[in-house]
């Protein structure tokens, strides 16, 4: 009698699950006309970062600058940054490096950990980052986001314990920056 009701309970089983099968969240990550960097999430930001440190720069980027980071930089931020460095803003924030907590931006850095992608349903993933220069250290985060097929930086958080002219993330510096 038991051998019926597990036979039974077989075909009941897979039909149920063939119900409940579950659908990724996002199943669109969104479009993306610009070019990629190959690699994942951390790949990308320590990427990112090691363009920085062999061509560092200061205040806000110019054209040719952002023509190089625009593989790594999110839609959004990308043109938050060409707005921002055509309105030709200024203040405190504007002569030191943006991209980082410290004003003289990083010598060195690197990915340290991040969050495991279970499977494609993940659209962003904080990054810390460790960054130092003349003995200082400190810890950032960047936030990655999944557009298109490409992971890219969307925004980056300052960490460290000095504040940053422009406020707590690049986000509100620019946003900031357009007031």
């Amino acid at each position: 009698m038991r051998n019926k009701a597990f036979a039974l309970l077989i075909p009941a089983a897979l039909l149920l699950s063939a119900c409940t099968t579950v659908e990724p969240v996002t199943k669109d990550n969104g479009v993306r006309t610009a070019p990629c960097v190959d690699g994942g999430p951390d790949s990308v930001a320590q990427q990112f970062y090691d363009l920085r440190i062999a061509q560092p720069t200061q205040g806000l980027p110019d054209s040719a600058t952002l023509a190089k980071y625009r593989p790594y930089l999110s839609e959004h931020l990308y043109q938050t940054l060409v707005k921002v460095s055509n309105s030709h803003a200024s203040g405190p924030w504007a002569s030191g490096d943006m991209f980082s907590s410290l004003a003289q931006g990083p010598t060195a850095a690197s990915v340290t950990w991040a969050s495991t992608i279970p499977n494609r349903d993940a659209r962003n993933i904080p990054l810390s980052v460790d960054l130092s220069r003349d003995g200082k250290q400190w810890q950032d985060e960047v936030l990655m986001i999944h557009e298109g097929t490409c992971w890219v930086i969307d925004d980056i958080r300052y960490v460290a314990d000095w504040p940053h002219p422009g406020g707590g993330t690049l986000g509100q510096t620019l946003e900031h920056a357009q007031k």
